[in-house]
């Protein structure tokens, strides 16, 4: 289960078949794909005694426990970690909302816990600041290849008869229906709905942009899963159409046409009680044994005066309501469904994921998004009985998430105790046991990390400090360089790595392309290869005009101290009393959120004088492993306004067990702290 080998394989992509086709500067087919292995770094399990129902995971890989699936990772790894092991062709419904091409970052608001949170600190907020999840700044064509090589997978992970559903706007909705009609084929496309998200907007200089768009698309229009959706009646619908009433206690009805359109010879074109629709031009819509059937039950409505035709007494506590078109303007958004916030940026109502999830896929079948955010998809599809697979490369977005995934899952396994130990499972999460919902397809879930991808701070809020600290200009429309300081361009050398010599004969090939560029390149890394600092001075020999500066983070006298990062710490203390096993946090210290107040830790603790305001999460694991934290405690407040308890008792663990206790901040950082009891 922990088997962390560094194995890769090659994972084989199919054609895209479709017509038209859509070019772009830099398309490249997808013919293969390198899968990295996968990293089991924590489990959940909500009951652990539960038992899951064989048929619904007979098909699950065996690698992977039964229950959902949370993947920290680039989606495209992660995909491909997918397709090479068990997962191709088992997908019911996928689900993504990926970057608009906005031109914007997206960003988390983080705020203190408890009442002072939200009160002012010496004329400022408590605010923060604001985390960038991710950065939706796309150049040239960069996102139509970004969003193909993933549709291209995406299609090979999906049933036969699953479904695509994708979400975006006006700025690339064009762009994206050609694409999906290149990679499902042009009778791919079932649906284009418009979704109105809002009622009114004041756009300058435009009409208001009141709609997003959600393209569906089907693997094998023949073939997919569909349930259709019906809303109730307006009372307005209802008051107009259902007015007549008998006083028989049937309630009001409307008189519906009997016959339809089209001549017919045999039974549903005879005469039946003198009328003919024939007369009309028309046939009946049922035999005339059946008509006879509804006259003996009451359900003719009978022309006054012998004018006119029967007609059909349709009751309006009969109605299933109506059918839902390709426009909705029904669903609430999410400001207006505060107990669903999770304040992440671009979060999606749960209204909307409802019904897309029951439109497409039935209890048990398995849902996808790979781009899950503040993990909305899989908390529908939880709910729902659904079981799920989701993915971010933003840790914020995983920890949001897995928070999410656990409350819901908590409140499931309440339910589905006897009432005499519903408490004890519910914790503090004052859940209402009697609330009805579709039985949970599993209540338990893992969150694997793949390709190693586990960076100290997160690259795109480390590009955006690195630029404010060391004053370089953003330039958003350039596809390679990151912008400039002073006469250089300057190009940002991704964080997880040192500069290697790649990184320079990427450069090199970019300058070749740009022949009348003149300017000297500023390469900003953290660290610097031997190899590379030997590329670096051979390049810089050969090459009178764009002179490559190394500004290396690490070792730079003037900006050494611009990385250094002082990780979270906390005071832990536990013991054993008698059976139980105490565990007590006394103190959490978090030097980011101090710097980030501008604060002394003296000041700090002096104007926040509870350290439980700055954390967001404690999770406990009786029995560490030093790979797993397998999640036996969970306090998470519900609201901004809780603070966690510090003090916790359990059941103790054998003689010399390793207890891990996980503290998460509000900025997401994680500690985890070990003692052996």
């Amino acid at each position: 289960m922990t088997d962390t080998k560094k194995t890769t394989a090659d994972v084989k992509i199919s054609r895209a078949k479709g017509r038209p086709m859509l070019t772009w500067v830099g398309k490249q087919p997808l013919s293969k794909v390198t899968a990295y292995p996968a990293q089991l770094i924590e489990r959940f399990d909500a009951l652990p005694d539960a038992e899951q129902a064989a048929s619904t995971w007979s098909q699950w890989p065996a690698k992977y426990p039964q229950g959902g699936l949370l993947f920290h990772g680039d989606n495209k790894d992660v995909l491909a970690h997918l397709l090479a092991n068990g997962f191709r062709g088992q997908v019911k419904l996928i689900y993504i909302d990926p970057p608009f091409d906005s031109g914007a970052d997206y960003v988390r608001k983080v705020q203190l816990r408890g009442v002072k949170g939200s009160q002012k600190l010496d004329g400022e907020s408590y605010t923060l600041g604001e985390q960038i999840q991710y950065t939706d700044i796309w150049a040239n064509d960069n996102y139509l290849q970004f969003m193909y090589e993933r549709l291209l997978m995406l299609r090979e992970l999906l049933a036969e008869d699953g479904s695509l559903w994708l979400h975006c706007d006006f700025r690339r909705s064009a762009y994206l229906r050609i694409l999906i009609d290149e990679v499902f084929g042009m009778d791919g496309l079932v649906n284009e709905i418009v979704w109105q998200r809002t009622a009114s907007r004041n756009d300058a200089n435009r009409f208001g942009h009141v709609h997003d768009t959600l393209l569906y698309a089907a693997k094998s229009k023949g073939q997919r899963t569909w349930n259709d959706q019906v809303v109730p009646h307006t009372d307005e619908y209802l008051n107009r159409y259902y007015t007549l009433d008998d006083g028989d206690g049937r309630g009001r009805y409307t008189a519906d046409n009997l016959t339809a359109a089209g001549l017919r010879n045999g039974p549903s074109g005879e005469t039946w009680r003198g009328y003919s629709p024939a007369s009309q031009g028309n046939h009946w819509k049922y035999a005339v044994s059946k008509l006879d059937q509804l006259d003996k039950d009451g359900r003719i409505y009978w022309p006054k005066g012998g004018s006119g035709f029967p007609r059909l007494k349709r009751y309006e506590n009969e109605l299933q309501g109506r059918s839902v078109g390709s426009i909705w303007s029904d669903l609430f958004v999410v400001n207006s469904q505060a107990d669903e916030r999770t304040d992440y940026p671009t979060q999606k109502p749960e209204s909307l994921l409802e019904r897309v999830i029951e439109s497409s896929s039935n209890p048990g079948d398995l849902i996808l998004d790979c781009f899950i955010g503040s993990g909305t998809t899989a908390a529908v599809a939880q709910k729902l009985g659904r079981r799920w697979i989701g993915c971010d490369i933003n840790q914020g977005a995983i920890q949001t998430t897995a928070k999410r995934l656990a409350g819901v899952m908590r409140e499931q396994a309440q339910r589905a105790q006897p009432p005499q130990q519903q408490s004890l499972v519910a914790g503090e999460q004052g859940s209402d046991a009697s609330e009805a919902s579709t039985a949970p397809a599993q209540l338990a879930f893992s969150t694997w990390r793949v390709n190693d991808y586990d960076l100290q701070i997160q690259h795109n809020e480390a590009v955006e400090l690195a630029c404010e600290y060391l004053g370089i200009t953003r330039q958003r429309t350039d596809s390679f360089f990151d912008g400039s300081r002073g006469s250089r361009l300057v190009k940002i050398i991704p964080f997880n790595h040192p500069l290697t010599p790649l990184d320079i004969e990427a450069i090199r090939d970019e300058l070749k392309a740009r022949p009348d560029e003149s300017r000297d390149i500023e390469v900003v890394a953290l660290g610097c290869e031997v190899a590379a600092q030997a590329a670096l001075e051979a390049y810089n020999r050969n090459k009178p005009v764009n002179q490559l500066h190394l500004l290396e983070l690490r070792t730079d006298q003037k900006y050494a101290g611009f990385m250094r990062h002082e990780p979270l710490h906390a005071a832990i203390h536990c013991e054993r009393d008698g059976e139980q096993l105490i565990v007590e946090v006394t103190d959490v210290i978090s030097p980011t959120i101090i710097k980030r107040l501008n604060l002394e830790e003296g000041l700090f603790r002096a104007q926040i004088d509870d350290w439980r305001a700055v954390v967001d999460v404690i999770l406990i694991d009786t029995a560490y492993d030093g790979e797993v934290f397998n999640v036996q405690l969970s306090d998470v407040p519900q609201k901004k306004t809780d603070l966690v308890a510090g003090r916790y008792e359990l059941p103790a663990p054998p003689a010399g067990s390793t207890v891990a206790v996980k503290v998460i901040d509000m900025l997401g950082e994680e500690l985890i702290v070990t003692r052996t009891v």
